[in-house]
């Protein structure tokens, strides 16, 4: 009887919490740099063996009418170590349009805390775009698969 108040209230506060995370006000912006939480691998069982993920970070513009521009992505390891540039150019996103950069499920370089950093900007201001990774891996006959998403830690003036 006591574990099904204990559910309960994860099931109430997972509610509430997720209807709090979906009214969020977006408010329109120039630009961004966000931080995004990735991992390469989680650690499973009483001996905290490392179970490699997939890494895919999107981004998606949510303006219907303004393009962006996706200026850098750059990922990092656990400590924090620089590991990848993904490109030289900037990126433009049409309205609603998306794109995605990949970490192999090999790569475990980066680690349990890694991370991107994705800065974006706009002409106009605009919706920020959804930026978060989603991580799956498969071992034998078992899978994974979570997301995690971007959270701005400067606005672009």
């Amino acid at each position: 009887m006591k574990y099904k108040y204990h559910l309960l209230l994860i099931i109430v506060s997972w509610m509430l919490l997720s209807h709090a995370y979906a009214t969020e006000s977006r408010s329109l912006s120039h630009g961004q740099t966000v931080y995004v939480p990735a991992y390469s691998h989680i650690y499973i069982g009483n001996k905290g063996t490392p179970y490699l993920l997939a890494i895919t970070l999107s981004i998606r513009n949510t303006d219907p009418s303004n393009p962006i521009q996706i200026t850098q992505v750059d990922y990092f390891e656990s400590q924090g170590k620089h590991l990848k540039n993904f490109f030289s150019e900037p990126v433009d996103l049409l309205p609603l349009a998306s794109t995605r950069y990949l970490i192999s499920q090999k790569d475990k370089k980066g680690g349990s805390g890694a991370n991107f950093i994705v800065k974006w900007k706009s002409q106009k201001k605009c919706n920020p775009p959804i930026i978060e990774t989603i991580m799956i891996g498969t071992q034998s006959q078992q899978g994974i698969s979570f997301t995690s998403r971007g959270v701005p830690i400067l606005q672009t003036k």
